[in-house]
C-alpha cells in the first residue's frame, strides 16, 4: 500500500459498479467485473459435479458444503474464490447464521484463473489461503485446460499439475475419478482466445 494511502474498507467494496466483485488483500482493494462466460461454465461445471458427489452425496461419499464464490472474511482480508468448501465434521453449523459472508476459514477452494485475475490468484490469494489455513487449494486454467492441486504442507503448497482430457482423482476429492474434459468448452464451442 502507497505511503498516505488509506487502507480499504467495506465500504469501498459496496461503492463498486453493479456487476463488479471487490476484494479487500492486504488493506488494497481490488476488483473485477463479473468473470466471462468460458469462466463461469467451468466453474459451474465444476460445482455441480463435486456438490452432487461430496456434497449431497449422489453416486459418492458425500460430506462437505459447497458454495459457490462465497465472500471469505478472514480477519482483514475479503476474499471471493469461485467455489469453496467446508467438511460438514469441521462446519456443522455453517449455515446457521443469517449473514452474506462466511468467517470460517473453507478447507478447500478453487479459483478459475482468466488474463486479468490470474497474477492476483497466483501471487497473494494462494499464499493468503496458505497462511489462512486453508488445506486445498486448486486453479484451473480454462484456456490451458489445466487443473493445479495444492495441498498444505507446514512450509508452503505441494503440487500436481493434471490437463487435457485426463481423468484424475485430485485431492480432496480423490474418493472418486474427475473427467477434466468434461470442464471445458465442448468443442462445437471456440475455445476463449488470448
Amino acid at each position: 500500500m502507497g505511503r498516505g494511502k488509506r487502507p480499504a474498507t467495506y465500504e469501498d467494496i459496496e461503492a463498486l459498479p453493479p456487476g463488479w466483485v471487490g476484494e479487500i488483500i492486504d488493506d488494497e482493494l481490488w476488483a473485477f467485473p463479473r468473470p466471462a462466460r468460458w469462466h463461469a461454465r467451468v466453474a459451474s461445471v465444476l460445482g455441480v459435479r463435486l456438490g452432487a458427489t461430496f456434497g449431497v452425496g449422489e453416486g459418492g461419499p458425500g460430506g462437505w458444503w459447497f458454495v459457490d464464490e462465497p465472500e471469505l472474511h478472514l480477519g482483514r482480508q475479503v476474499l471471493v474464490p469461485d467455489l469453496a468448501a467446508w467438511r460438514y465434521e469441521r462446519a456443522p453449523g455453517l449455515f446457521e447464521r443469517d449473514e452474506p459472508f462466511f468467517d470460517l476459514v473453507p478447507d478447500w477452494v478453487c479459483e478459475v484463473l482468466s488474463p486479468s485475475t490470474a497474477a492476483l490468484d497466483r501471487g497473494r490469494k494462494l499464499p493468503l489461503y496458505h497462511r489462512e489455513g486453508v488445506s486445498h487449494a486448486w486453479l484451473v486454467d480454462p484456456r490451458a485446460h489445466t487443473l493445479e492441486v495444492y495441498r498444505r504442507g507446514a512450509r508452503g503448497w505441494r503440487f500436481a499439475r493434471y490437463g487435457g482430457e485426463e481423468v484424475v482423482r485430485a485431492e480432496p476429492f480423490d474418493a472418486e475419478p474427475l473427467d477434466l474434459g468434461r470442464l471445458w468448452a465442448p468443442r462445437s464451442m471456440p475455445t476463449p482466445g488470448p
